[in-house]
């Protein structure tokens, strides 16, 4: 793998670190700006509204700029965000600022998505994608953990400052390692919006909505869980969710070879384990040991769905991948807040603090659905490649039309679509 596979890693943590952080931080922020804690959590809710606009409207915004210059910008916006965040005086611009600080995330991942499959053969683009990914896995592990740790120790405003200096040294990574990486002569807003009403994309973006709600469900209300019904201490929660970081991480290391491999039946896998995994989670809840190995394998398979869900939005959106890729974490977002919603709206009508494993492990089965649905309309299409320049495949090089039908996430080399 490429050496410039870890500056997109860099940047990976460093969005891994500030999404999550903010979480563990809420009494500390609303103690040194002397709001409530349920109101400190609105912050939450302003990084999430800032990554879903922001994902198209800077991908389509930055449509024609060689993707190297594009990543180093959005960095940039990353650094001023996170730097912002740290010196804000009040509330206010403390919401504003995390406005700011997760605009770029989706087109970073979006616009690194599509420069990491462009740096290794075709056969290898999901593990070179999922490599990017591994920088945030780890910031789960190590990333929240420590800023959280920090923000409590030095106070809040340090945790956003470490954050920044992590875009400070992904910048540099990225102007150093990142090779330069042309548009192709019909890129544009209009190249990629039209991609986007692809059948196939569009069904792409309501799995990861539907499916990754079922996720988050349960994952936003993980610590509660823990302490009501598992019995752990507040200071013990902080390892078990590093635990489930570390599920993410393997998850994240098998899914590229098996997204290579297998796009589509990866994808259902995944999901049809995740479900089943949320029941036993009911089901084990209550005991220590078991609970843990059910959270790691959790961990696993949401990290374990994420690369191909990621890829075939690639592949299908044909010319233009960049904005369908930035949009999968707009939905990851919407899923994020959709998912929790529905997992408080049961704590509340009563149902007990595990009631959100059910319906995360229903969200599961629709999204499996969804994705089931978007294999069989698929069945009878050309072979699938990713495409990774916006300009359109020579006429020798586009796929036969009796070409077998198959999911194989590969991204073609610079200036086509690829053999069939």
């Amino acid at each position: 793998m490429p050496l410039a596979l870890l500056a997109l890693a860099v940047v990976a943590f460093g969005i891994g670190t500030t999404e999550f952080a903010t979480m563990g931080l809420l009494p500390q922020i609303a103690d040194g700006l002397d709001v409530s804690v349920p109101h400190a959590g609105n912050l939450v809710s302003a990084y999430a509204l800032g990554v879903v606009v922001g994902a198209p409207l800077l991908t389509g915004i930055g449509a024609r700029i060689p993707h190297k210059r594009l990543l180093l910008i959005l960095s940039a916006v990353f650094f001023v965000g996170n730097a912002a965040s740290a010196l804000a005086p009040n509330f206010g611009l403390l919401f504003a600022a995390r406005v700011l600080a997760g605009l770029p995330h989706g087109a970073l991942f979006g616009v690194g998505a599509v420069v990491a499959s462009r740096l290794v053969a075709p056969d290898r683009a999901a593990r070179a994608v999922s490599t990017m990914f591994l920088g945030l896995t780890v910031a789960n592990i190590v990333g929240v953990p420590a800023g959280t740790a920090l923000g409590q120790q030095l106070g809040w405003r340090y945790a956003y400052a470490a954050v920044a200096a992590i875009g400070v040294l992904a910048f540099v990574a990225l102007a150093l390692l990142i090779p330069h990486q042309p548009r192709g002569t019909h890129s544009g807003v209009m190249h990629e919006l039209r991609a986007m009403k692809n059948k196939q994309v569009m069904i792409g973006l309501a799995t990861a909505v539907v499916g990754f709600g079922g996720y988050f469900a349960v994952y936003s209300y993980l610590v509660p869980m823990l302490t009501h019904l598992t019995g752990i201490s507040d200071s013990s929660t902080t390892l078990v969710l590093a635990l489930f970081g570390v599920g993410m991480t393997l998850g994240t290391l098998i899914a590229g070879p098996l997204t290579d491999r297998a796009l589509r039946p990866t994808l259902y896998g995944g999901f049809a384990l995740l479900a089943a995994a949320l029941v036993a989670l009911h089901f084990t809840i209550e005991h220590l040991v078991p609970a843990l190995v059910v959270i790691t394998v959790i961990g696993a398979l949401s990290a374990l769905i994420t690369t191909p869900v990621q890829m075939l939005l690639m592949t299908k959106a044909h010319e233009a991948p960049t904005m369908a890729a930035a949009s999968n974490h707009s939905a990851f977002n919407l899923a994020n807040a959709g998912g929790a919603w529905l997992g408080g709206l049961v704590i509340a009508a009563g149902w007990g603090w595990s009631s959100p494993t059910l319906v995360g492990a229903a969200l599961a089965v629709i999204g499996l659905g969804l994705a089931v649905t978007g294999g069989y309309l698929d069945r009878d299409s050309r072979v699938s490649k990713v495409v990774t320049t916006s300009a359109p495949a020579p006429a020798g090089e586009r796929s036969s039309p009796a070409a077998p039908a198959q999911d194989q996430a590969s991204p073609c080399r610079q200036g086509g679509t690829g053999g069939g």
